[in-house]
């Protein structure tokens, strides 16, 4: 005897017509490529030829002439009263300036010597230590005060530390102040006597001649 199956029920029916058919995967979507947007580059800048010519012109002669366009300004004399490393390499050395540029230079070294040296380390003039109130017209003078107070800047700036000074003084000042004082040096034709004013300028020796000493020049 075959089993009969089994009946069906209505809820059996509603659950098997409300199952939703099995779906087909989705395909992929395709990503639209980026639309080429040309860049709008700006119009060239065109110059005059003779706007261009007269920009140069001026540029050469801040480069060729700084000390011209930089006049003088209140805050130079601040700028004087504080310490400032020498600059590397001797930049700002005196005998490579030029026209006003060393004289102002010159002018701020004047300065120096007067309010700090002379007061401070200006020992009596005799015959043994002469000395020139006109140094500023000894070429040699110039270059060794200059370059001592660039190392007094130097040496007194906040991070040359406590020895700063005490080095300043060993290995500039001594040195210096002999030379230029010592009756061999650059004022031995100047002043001896404290109340005598004297000042010549000695001359220097020939230049350098590359002739055979054996052949005299003929001229000589």
């Amino acid at each position: 005897m075959t089993d009969s199956p089994e009946p069906t029920t209505p809820n059996q029916l509603t659950l098997r017509e409300a199952a939703p058919p099995p779906q087909e995967p989705a395909a992929p979507e395709q990503v639209d490529e980026p639309e080429q947007v040309e860049e709008h580059l700006p119009e060239p800048i065109r110059l005059d030829p003779a706007d261009l010519a007269t920009h140069l012109a001026r540029l050469s002669n801040v480069f060729n002439n700084p000390a011209e366009d930089n006049e003088l300004d209140p805050l130079e004399d601040l700028d004087d009263e504080l310490p400032q490393p020498a600059r590397p390499g001797g930049a700002g050395f005196i005998l490579l300036k030029h026209g006003r540029a060393r004289e102002r230079e010159l002018a701020r070294l004047v300065r120096w010597v007067d309010d700090i040296l002379l007061p401070n380390y200006g020992r009596e003039i005799s015959t043994p230590v002469p000395w020139c109130p006109w140094w500023p017209q000894h070429p040699e003078a110039v270059a060794r005060l200059h370059a001592l107070w660039a190392a007094w800047r130097q040496h007194i700036a906040r991070d040359a530390g406590p020895s700063g000074p005490a080095i300043w003084h060993r290995d500039f000042l001594d040195h210096t102040m002999a030379q230029l004082r010592s009756a061999m040096g650059p004022f031995a034709a100047c002043m001896t006597h404290p109340h005598r004013p004297a000042h010549r300028l000695l001359p220097p020796p020939p230049n350098t001649n590359t002739d055979d000493p054996g052949v005299p020049n003929a001229e000589a």
